[in-house]
């Protein structure tokens, strides 16, 4: 039985007011994350290091692109319109400030920028009939539907950058609960948790992902969800390991003796210790749930205004005569272009981040 009537999981169910507050809120987290790291003293210094780091800083600006795009089309609000005007039933929905930037900068609603089907990119007439011109002219062509390529490329970005994110705030507490629970008191603890990653572990993620997927209802939230649940047990082993060796150290051994309470001792010792390991893991696994939504959308069951549902959309369009490419290459390129900008600054935060490098530096 589909649970998609539930008001925190039904994308669909949640007014877009709500949908502002949550998106709001999400990018005030990531911002105040990012400011403390800053201004920490020992990860502050290395952070800034990757200025001197041409590819990595690049990177950087293409993925601070990429979050600009989605904040702006995570902002939404109705116009006030007279239900009864004959319009465009598009003009009555809400609409993004990426949706009004963009209609300022073609001069029409960017609902009413399309043609009838498709065109090819700063064609003058259409794809299939060229003897028909078209209305406008569209830098990457249109879909199938006669809508803009480079608006949907647009509106692929929000759907990408948010899966690759509320996934990570879901599975990153669950790793650090379960994984520094289990290595700082061992025993059945360890045992127990043990058992439950392992049982997880057994069952395909894939299928166990599908499975949350059709109980929780198909859309955005739902998607992030599954993959916050199924994707903690990776770096939930990675701490536990690390907490094992960690509770051996003297530090730790030190303020156990003195009597420190165990909370205390998790905060100020255990986790500070596993930040580089917290900090990496999460950045290259961002790539992963990236593309985990292109694999979905493949499958039928992912999102359908993505990259990953422009690409499943474009295979048919290749097997025409003459080849409807452009759909495909652009979808494919922003994907690219996202992955691989946080690969490199993964890479980048790895060696500056490195406690050898750090043990290195006398500090």
């Amino acid at each position: 039985m589909s649970l998609s009537f539930l008001p925190l999981l039904a994308f669909q169910g949640v007014s877009y007011q709500a949908e502002n507050v949550g998106f709001m809120v999400l990018c005030l987290l990531l911002i105040t994350g990012a400011w403390h790291l800053l201004r920490h003293p020992f990860w502050g210094p290395r952070l800034r290091t990757l200025r001197s780091n041409k590819m990595a800083f690049l990177s950087f600006i293409v993925f601070s692109g990429f979050v600009g795009i989605a904040i702006l089309d995570g902002l939404a609000w109705k116009d006030q319109v007279d239900d009864a005007a004959d319009i465009a039933l598009q003009a009555r929905e809400p609409r993004s400030v990426l949706d009004r930037v963009y209609s300022a900068a073609v001069g029409v609603p960017e609902y009413a920028f399309k043609e009838k089907t498709y065109s090819a990119p700063f064609a003058k007439v259409e794809f299939v009939d060229e003897t028909r011109e078209l209305q406008y002219r569209h830098a990457l062509g249109t879909t199938q539907t006669g809508f803009d390529t480079l608006y949907q490329v647009l509106k692929g970005v929000k759907p990408s950058v948010v899966i690759g994110v509320l996934p990570l705030l879901i599975a990153v507490p669950l790793a650090l609960l379960f994984g520094i629970t289990a290595g700082f008191f061992g025993g059945k603890v360890d045992d127990f948790i043990v058992y439950i990653y392992s049982t997880l572990a057994s069952i395909p993620g894939l299928l166990l992902l599908i499975a949350l997927i059709t109980a929780l209802g198909q859309g955005l939230l739902q998607i992030a969800v599954g993959l916050g649940v199924t994707g903690w047990i990776g770096l939930c082993r990675l701490v536990r390991g690390e907490t094992f060796k960690l509770r051996e150290m003297e530090y730790v051994q030190a303020a156990r003796c003195l009597g420190t309470p165990t909370y205390k001792t998790i905060l100020k010792h255990i986790v500070p210790n596993l930040m580089h390991i917290i900090i990496i893991t999460s950045i290259l696994s961002f790539s992963g749930l990236v593309m985990s939504e292109s694999i979905l959308a493949y499958l039928g069951i992912g999102l359908e205004h993505s990259w990953g549902g422009m690409i499943n959309n474009a295979r048919d369009e290749l097997s025409r005569d003459p080849v409807i490419w452009w759909n495909l290459v652009y979808a494919s390129t922003a994907l690219f272009l996202l992955v691989l900008s946080v690969n490199v600054l993964g890479d980048a935060l790895r060696d500056i981040l490195d406690p050898k490098a750090a043990a290195g530096d006398g500090e």
